[in-house]
């Protein structure tokens, strides 16, 4: 997930899609790939890219129509590989050819295998879906239940829904995780490999349990961080969203900021700086504040800009940060961090190609008005809200059991923001052959690679070693920094499109 998303209209009608023949890859599986290096920015210099062509339809392989997916990778300095593995970063429709540089501080990892980052279908270098940069959630207040509020919020996601189906043309509707998933065998195949194992945060646990179920004999190790309830729909998984935020925001991160008062100046205690979210939400509605680069804060875009900041721990002091910027006019703040578009539009069609979507604008109000009650910071969201008015495809996706699958390990903190532990629990229970990875006194979004040794040592004894637990396990989590100990993961140099 890391952010936001969205699913689709319901349907009783059986698929009348058919599974693609096993020759039907036959042609696109010969291609080769060239690779070059992608970048002569400073810290890219091991990162190699490439591109293969995919059929834009998979159950119409043959009409002609494809696309381009962008990908990359990292090999060993010995030339020496023990395994293959796939990596997603989440979104969905997050893109993914910087995410091997990640592993490169972790040598077991880079130095035993070769690590493919993949811009998937929508996003990225690859071919891209949009929403024509409209964008619904930010533009209205969530907590405005009156009449005029609902049918803003409301009407905005009706819109948001056309546009995205509309700008995206025919593309859009064959970005879904079933398309996805065989362009990742795809992948597979034109590299010779006949096992690849799969490493996904977020959203990538979603893509990487379905890859598990399409093609359960060709991945070898799974290892599903920071999970989606991959079993349910995407309108259950972000339906437990605002929970999993309110559960981080009021026990992690309101009292770490009243802690260090005497930075920040936001309270003494968590319900002081509670008040002072308040007070400074009231303000920004009356009078918004603008960043340095032009950026326009309004009630909602505070909410989001503290809950991308629950993600990490080591996000904290500059979430913090800005916060107080806000909440003392005048005061300048850093620079958010922006997105592109082509998330949004690959987000949007991945949510509501995927998964059918239960009720209707009354039904959403009804939620909506439940969800801003319990939850302060974002519980009107509702991010699958646009897929009410979706146009979606006949599509029937196989539902994630594990059946088949060697093994899986499942990491999930139980203070996540955005995919809760009871949903990766539930998942657990019902996708067989899986262990679950539990990291206790632990918030943060996305935990292998990020500096818990405990966590680092049990994934990696699995992809590289071929251990499986034995049993479910845990881990302790890391303690919260104080002010100045955070040490946000630098961003990788940007990537050119083609």
């Amino acid at each position: 997930m890391r952010y936001l998303a969205a699913l689709a209209a319901a349907t009783t009608a059986t698929s009348l899609l058919v599974a693609p023949q096993a020759s039907a890859s036959a042609g696109f599986a010969s291609q080769e790939i060239k690779w070059e290096r992608c970048s002569d920015a400073p810290g890219l210099e091991r990162l190699e890219c490439g591109w293969f062509t995919a059929p834009m339809n998979w159950h119409d392989p043959r009409n002609g129509k494809t696309i381009t997916i962008a990908i990359s990778r990292t090999t060993p300095l010995n030339g020496k590989a023990k395994t293959t593995v796939f990596t997603n970063p989440g979104g969905p429709g997050g893109g993914g050819r910087t995410l091997p540089l990640l592993y490169l501080n972790r040598p077991k990892l880079s130095e035993n295998a070769e690590v493919y980052g993949i811009d998937v279908r929508g996003t990225g270098g690859s071919d891209n879906v949009t929403c024509g940069n409209y964008q619904h959630r930010t533009a209205t207040d969530w907590r405005d239940r009156s009449k005029a509020g609902l049918d803003l919020l409301y009407g905005g996601m009706e819109l948001q829904a056309k546009f995205c189906q509309t700008k995206s043309g025919e593309l859009g509707r064959y970005v879904n995780t079933e398309q996805t998933v065989r362009d990742l065998d795809l992948l597979r195949q034109v590299l010779g490999k006949k096992k690849v194992s799969w490493l996904g945060y977020s959203a990538g646990t979603w893509m990487g349990a379905y890859y598990a179920t399409y093609f359960p004999k060709t991945l070898d190790k799974i290892v599903l961080d920071s999970n989606t309830e991959f079993t349910e729909s995407w309108q259950d998984v972000f339906d437990n969203l605002p929970a999993g935020a309110e559960l981080r925001f009021r026990v992690d991160f309101l009292p770490w900021v009243a802690k260090y008062d005497t930075v920040f100046q936001l309270g003494k205690t968590a319900e002081e700086v509670h008040r002072t979210y308040e007070s400074t939400r009231t303000r920004l509605e009356e009078q918004p504040g603008t960043l340095p680069d032009g950026t326009v804060v309004t009630p909602v875009l505070l909410d989001a800009l503290i809950f991308t900041g629950l993600y990490s721990k080591d996000s904290f002091e500059a979430t913090a940060r800005l916060f107080a910027s806000l909440a003392r006019p005048g005061v300048l703040a850093a620079e958010p961090k922006q997105y592109p578009d082509a998330l949004m539009g690959t987000q949007m069609s991945v949510l509501c190609n995927d998964t059918p979507f239960r009720g209707d604008r009354k039904s959403l109000e009804r939620e909506g008005n439940r969800s801003v009650q319990r939850y302060s910071l974002v519980g009107g969201y509702q991010v699958t809200g646009p897929c009410a008015w979706w146009d979606r495809p006949n599509l029937n996706l196989k539902r994630p059991n594990g059946k088949g699958v060697g093994s899986a390990l499942m990491v999930q903190s139980v203070r996540d923001p955005a995919t809760p532990l009871a949903g990766a629990q539930r998942a657990h229970a019902k996708f067989a052959n899986s262990r679950l990875l539990t990291v206790r006194d632990e918030g943060d979004h996305a935990i292998y690679g990020f500096g818990n040794g405990c966590v680092d040592d049990v994934v990696e004894s699995y992809l590289v070693d071929g251990v499986v637990p034995a049993k479910d396990l845990s881990c302790p989590g890391v303690p919260l920094p104080a002010p100045g100990e955070s040490t946000p993961p630098a961003g990788a140099p940007e990537l050119a499109g083609r």
